[in-house]
């Protein structure tokens, strides 16, 4: 079991930046984690943002944040963060922290991460 606890969200201004910070907890390793971003804007579907492979050498990003987002891992806090330059209004959203232990299976898709964080609002004023 792994518990996630996501910290870090607000309101900024468009153009700025925020960094999000998932704490996990629980029984199994952290470095058995392959940890993912996901957002839920209003209105709108959860999607995917982000994720970051065990070791932290792998990343993947949803094209609209590519070059913006910055996911990384720090493996001896047991802590994925995301840090978010260039703010757009539409990077409005409740920002979700994901973890997953299978091998396999897309990194992109919300039903293959078992574990969630309570989400954390992130507002992006123009």
């Amino acid at each position: 079991q792994v518990q996630l606890a996501e910290s870090g969200g607000g309101l900024v201004q468009a153009g700025g930046s925020a960094r999000l910070s998932c704490a996990a907890s629980g029984r199994t390793f952290f470095t058995m984690l392959t940890m993912g971003w996901f957002r839920r804007a209003p209105g709108k579907e959860r999607e995917f943002v982000a994720s970051v492979s065990r070791n932290g050498g792998t990343t993947d990003y949803t094209d609209s944040v590519e070059g913006r987002f910055t996911i990384s891992r720090d493996n001896t806090k047991n802590t994925v963060y995301l840090q978010m330059n260039s703010l757009k209004p539409e990077d409005t959203a409740v920002y979700y922290c994901a973890a997953r232990d299978v091998v396999g299976g897309s990194r992109r898709g919300f039903n293959e991460y078992q574990y969630w964080g309570q989400g954390t609002q992130v507002t992006v004023s123009s």
